[in-house]
């Protein structure tokens, strides 16, 4: 039976060459670069398009618990991007550039896998098997069909934060570390209380790029621009993205009253990505901002922040725990259409769909991973969890089912523990 995997960001990037491996042969479908998207810049495969940081690789972190699922499960891009990283402290951060072309160089070099660079605006419902992984910026006309086909999906808004150059960085004025550690990979940017008030008084009264149907009410929590996060209240942006808890200036050994950090981009570190200052600021009004940071007086942005549409399903409605459509057999949904917020959320469901695929096709039961598990537990929220409108998620211990121990270090230990065994059982009752 043909598969086609619709979309070549990350997961279907992580469905196409999974099913490949397989032993199936993938029709692979991108639009790119033919037809672009306002944050694309490429027309690589996995193509990271905001931050170049898969977030936290300790088991304290419900990222890191994730990552290690997916490794277990197999997952292709988890193993490229290690190839790919960049220093990042816990984080696992990667040079986009080289991960993109790595993933784009296996999948075009693929024998199973053939590439159609062209736009889908209809699916094949009755031939063949589908897996749309076509993430937050589905174009118009598969939107259409889609919503044709099921009825209203939801959308969300994203922002992106800006790169900036290296060597416009004032050194003199930023030190190198970590939080809580003397050494480091991140560049960080002191304000003293003067600056910062003049930083935020000037942001909050900032122009912004009009944004085609924009509604602060679909902000997503984990994007929301910097400038939406400063207009909550003169301290809110020292509580968030440039909260200087645990890091010590080198000058005066204290904490800075406020910070902003600047994570590499490529393993030379001579581009940096400006940490949670996602936006929609007009692009000169950017570089104003940015330029009230002492550090950044002279700063020069190579790619300025956007914001963008993001296209989502009513999972609940619509999916079943194999994350295959409930009225189309043989339509399959990963990613963040689905409702799955995050770089390693939208991987691992990839592979989790390709294997549900692969069982599919050879007549076997698909599989539904335990919801003591991190991806159990998001695809149990997305799809069961009835609630509208539905929000996208990323991974977190609260999706994980209670534990009653007070201590919320411990409760968190627990559950990891409780997740590493279920996901071995899993994978056991897989391979019999």
């Amino acid at each position: 039976m043909r598969i086609n995997v619709i979309g070549g960001g990350l997961a279907g990037s992580e469905a196409a060459l999974s099913l490949a491996d397989f032993g199936n042969e993938v029709v692979l479908y991108e639009m790119r670069p033919a037809k672009n998207t306002e944050v694309h810049h490429t027309g690589n495969f996995a193509e990271l398009v905001c931050s170049n940081s898969l977030k936290s690789e300790s088991l304290e972190n419900a990222s890191g618990l994730l990552k290690e699922e997916g490794y277990k499960l197999g997952s292709r891009l988890l193993q490229i991007a290690h190839h790919h990283r960049v220093p990042a402290g816990k984080a696992l951060a990667v040079n986009r550039e080289t991960f993109s072309e790595e993933v784009s160089n296996r999948m075009e070099n693929h024998p199973l896998i053939r590439i159609e660079r062209q736009e889908i605006c209809s699916l094949s419902l009755d031939d063949s098997v589908n897996v749309v992984c076509t993430g937050p910026l589905t174009s118009g006309c598969l939107g259409e069909f889609l919503t044709e086909l099921f009825g209203d999906s939801l959308f969300f808004f994203d922002a992106v934060a800006p790169i900036v150059a290296a060597d416009s960085v004032d050194f003199s004025q930023a030190f190198v570390a970590d939080r809580y550690a003397l050494e480091g990979d991140y560049v960080n940017c002191p304000l003293s209380r003067e600056d910062y008030e003049v930083f935020w008084k000037e942001l909050v009264m900032a122009e912004v790029a009009e944004v085609e149907n924009f509604s602060d009410r679909f902000l997503f929590e984990r994007c929301q621009p910097f400038e939406e996060i400063a207009r909550s209240g003169i301290d809110a942006l020292r509580y968030g993205p440039m909260k200087p808890v645990g890091l010590i200036e080198p000058v005066t050994g204290k904490e800075p009253y406020a910070v902003v950090q600047l994570r590499k981009e490529n393993v030379s570190g001579s581009l940096l990505g400006i940490v949670g200052f996602q936006t929609r600021l007009r692009w000169n009004e950017q570089k104003r901002i940015l330029s009230l940071i002492p550090a950044l007086r002279a700063v020069e942005i190579v790619r300025y922040g956007v914001m963008h549409r993001n296209t989502f399903l009513d999972s609940p409605r619509l999916l079943k725990q194999d994350l295959q459509s409930k009225i189309k057999k043989g339509l399959f949904f990963a990613g963040q259409i689905s409702g799955l917020e995050g770089y390693v959320e939208a991987i691992v469901s990839g592979r989790i769909v390709a294997m549900n695929v692969n069982r599919f096709v050879h007549g076997c039961r698909t599989l539904i991973p335990p919801t003591e598990t991190m991806i159990g537990g998001l695809i149990q929220h997305v799809t069961v969890s009835g609630r509208s409108p539905l929000k996208p998620v990323y991974a977190n211990f609260g999706l994980l089912p209670e534990i009653r121990i007070r201590n919320k270090r411990e409760k968190n230990r627990v559950k990891v523990i409780r997740a590493q065994e279920e996901i071995q059982r899993f994978l056991e009752g897989v391979e019999r």
